[in-house]
């Protein structure tokens, strides 16, 4: 079996490549056809865990959603490099699913030597595997300074005899002289490969945009194969930056969660599912006063985090340690999820060099200690029984642990607006929810022992070390992700159901067949179109 090559790139990052890799890949997948999603290289620090050569390791999150819309196994082949940035010039570099501390040491440029026979051997097993290949580029493949160590781009659709297309975002201006300056800066052994242009995130009356589209293909011979309406709610999580403003669903408010977004923020991907809910407000905060308005019904979560005592050092510049304290004092709810669970602590020890060593902002009484083996596996687990208010708490199973000791804050001039009293437990609705999710940490989190043994504990929610809450019941830190992404728990919280992944995945394929040229997707597979399903 070899498998035909389809490659999406971009005339710039965040031009679509992603998206549309992802509805190429279920669009093909709808055909009988086997296939995979690649990307060579991905920077993100939005990562899955999937099978590898050596265990679970890791991949970014849209090869992952990618391989799902193909109806096919994640596997690290399926983006064997991942680089996960830590700081402005510094990233973690992932091979084959794994940490590689000798390559992270490596500048970029004389990394690609050593990592292309690693790529070219994962793709080419996926091709020998599968009936089409949908590959998805990065950045864009002109950047000419880069070309003679590019592992991603055009290295990789000469090695796969990709039929590639081009897309844009004519939604920022200047798309024909994007298309046409990618285009003109490529030799004309790379230009052969474009076999089609498309315009992406369109607003108005497509018959506005000619002649441009005819008069491109006369300098260039590629064809403008399809004109992408903008498209806000096509359910897909974005695969960097945080999502756009329209995060309000339809209906009456009644919920905002406030998502903190710190410099270094990872895996924010797993909040998509929340942009759906009903009556529920999903918002971006980098200031303290994003934080001023919230009521103690609203949520404030702070996600993970590639470099958390970086991060913890941002939001304390930033004065949002105060407020979201003050969001918990006045009895308002608190998730912390991996790294945000361990800045909820009391201390981040880093007796390895991994992180760095700094305070938490003390809401548990927990202590994270980094170690030099990272976690990386899926989880499936069962939050224990917690009756609701501050009475008591207990794990199902045989663990058991005290009463709380703490009583809620008093009413206060500076918690107006919140509706402080008897405690309700806002994570209450989760006891006794199994949920499947995913880990991806170096820290280990235990419970402070000088603070313990003074009868300050986190009382503990989730089995094997996973999740804690507070003695009021109101801030929650968990190692797991993927949370809202678990159908029984968004059930449990909001007595909701959302549009499930298949679901978007098939809107999303049947959006390209609509709006791309009759036949122009099937010809992209050139002579052999009409693959056989049999060939599955």
């Amino acid at each position: 079996m070899t498998a035909q090559c389809v490659m999406v790139l971009g005339t710039t990052s965040g031009a679509g490549k992603s998206w549309l890799t992802t509805a190429l890949c279920r669009y093909y997948a709808r055909q009988g056809l086997k296939v995979a999603p690649f990307k060579a290289q991905n920077m993100s620090n939005n990562a899955r865990v999937v099978a590898g050569e050596h265990g679970q390791g890791e991949i970014g999150s849209a090869q992952y959603f990618q391989a799902l819309a193909a109806r096919a196994v994640p596997d690290v082949r399926m983006n064997p490099l991942l680089l996960k940035p830590e700081r402005d010039t510094h990233s973690q570099v992932v091979l084959m699913g794994q940490v590689s501390a000798e390559l992270s040491a490596v500048g970029w440029r004389g990394r690609s030597a050593s990592v292309w026979p690693v790529i070219a051997q994962a793709l080419d097993e996926l091709i020998a595997e599968n009936d089409v290949v949908v590959i998805e580029g990065a950045g864009s493949p002109a950047e000419v300074n880069l070309s003679d160590c590019d592992i991603v781009n055009m290295r990789v659709a000469l090695h796969a005899k990709a039929a590639c297309l081009l897309v844009t975002d004519i939604d920022r201006g200047g798309a024909f002289a994007h298309l046409y300056g990618t285009w003109a800066l490529l030799p004309e052994n790379e230009r052969a490969l474009l076999k089609g242009f498309v315009l992406n995130k369109f607003r108005g009356d497509a018959t506005l945009l000619a002649p441009a589209p005819q008069m491109l293909e006369k300098l260039t011979g590629v064809p403008t194969v399809a004109t992408l309406p903008m498209w806000w709610q096509h359910g897909l999580p974005e695969e960097d930056g945080v999502f756009d403003d329209r995060s309000v669903s339809a209906g009456v408010v009644t919920k905002t969660v406030a998502v903190i977004v710190y410099p270094h923020l990872s895996n924010l991907d797993e909040f998509q599912p929340l942009k759906n809910v009903p009556g529920l407000r999903l918002q971006w905060v980098r200031s303290p006063m994003q934080l001023a308005g919230l009521a103690s019904s609203d949520w404030v979560i702070l996600p993970g985090s590639k470099h958390t005592s970086s991060d913890l050092a941002w939001l304390r510049h930033q004065g949002l340690d105060a407020a979201i304290a003050q969001h918990a004092a006045c009895g308002g709810a608190v998730l912390g999820i991996c790294g945000g669970l361990q800045m909820l602590g009391e201390a981040l020890i880093d007796p390895h060099g991994i992180d760095g060593n700094a305070p938490g902002l003390g809401l548990l009484p927990l202590v994270t200690v980094f170690d030099l083996d990272k976690t990386v596996r899926h989880t499936q687990t069962k939050f224990g029984l917690a009756m609701a208010g501050s009475t008591a708490w207990a794990l199902a199973g045989d663990l058991m642990v005290p009463n709380a000791h703490k009583s809620a804050p008093s009413q206060s001039p500076s918690c107006a607006g919140h509706t402080v009293g008897a405690p309700t437990h806002p994570w209450a609705a989760l006891a006794g929810v199994a949920v499947s999710g995913y880990e991806i940490h170096h820290g280990q989190t235990r419970q402070h022992p000088a603070m313990a043994a003074a009868g300050d504990i986190a009382h503990p929610v989730l089995p094997n070390d996973l999740g804690w809450l507070n003695a009021q019941g109101n801030v929650l830190g968990l190692y797991v992700h993927g949370l809202f992404e678990d159908a029984s728990v968004l059930r449990a919280l909001f007595g909701a159901t959302v549009p499930t992944l298949d679901a978007v995945f098939d809107g999303l394929a049947d959006y390209v067949q609509r709006h791309f040229n009759p036949g122009a997707l099937d010809a992209l597979l050139g002579p052999d179109s009409t693959l056989s399903p049999t060939r599955r």
